[in-house]
């Protein structure tokens, strides 16, 4: 009994990965590699299945509603998302299928994107290089989260990919974005912590229950 109960605790994950040049971003590589293979992670490459960017609107609205958890895993381009999710973003987020009236297809659904960037901490400030925050030039899609009345998580976030970032660094994120991923399938990560820091990969060891 206990075993079926934990079962329906579970929650199913999506993650929608965007990276047009993966082969040159070991970050990514490696925090694929540490999900795509959890039991109730679909891992949804679009570059790989559109490379002619002609998405599948209808299978992609079935995939998002066959899931609690939606994930855009990508790298921060120009202080946004790689071309194709944002073409999927203007399709599949349809009026009356993902918000309107009657669009409440991904209501209570939990969202976040996973983002990588070169820029460290620092250039990400009022006064740093690139004058504004991560939670600032993510603000668009917060703001769609909440149009859709999904539950918004901020970002997890790794920076610094510039100065260049070691293999035990890298493997470090990956284990840490295994966790949260891990973690939030199981039901173990207190959402409401989360809510409060910068980045979800914050202060993981407050916001994941043992169990």
């Amino acid at each position: 009994m206990v075993i079926i109960s934990l079962k329906m605790k579970m929650k199913k994950i999506l993650i929608i990965f965007a990276h047009p040049a993966i082969a040159r971003s070991k970050i990514n590589a490696a925090m694929r590699g540490a999900v795509e293979d959890l039991g109730g992670v679909t891992f949804h490459d679009l570059y790989a299945i559109y490379p002619d960017f002609l998405i599948d609107v209808a299978d992609e609205q079935k995939l998002c509603q066959a899931h609690d958890v939606i994930i855009f895993q990508h790298p921060l381009y120009w202080y946004s998302t790689p071309a194709i999710l944002k073409e999927w973003l203007d399709l599949v987020l349809q009026y009356g299928w993902a918000y309107g009236v009657k669009g409440r297809a991904l209501e209570g659904k939990y969202f976040f994107q996973a983002l990588t960037a070169g820029g460290d901490t620092d250039s990400y400030r009022k006064n740093g290089l690139n004058t504004f925050t991560i939670g600032e030039l993510t603000a668009p899609y917060r703001a769609t989260a909440n149009t859709c009345r999904m539950e918004w998580l901020p970002p997890f976030t790794v920076l610094g990919m510039h100065r260049g970032m070691s293999d035990e660094e890298i493997n470090r994120h990956a284990e840490e974005y295994r966790r949260v991923v891990t973690a939030l399938r199981d039901g173990t990560f207190d959402m409401q912590k989360a809510k409060q820091n910068e980045y979800l990969n914050s202060n993981l060891d407050l916001t994941i229950r043992k169990v």
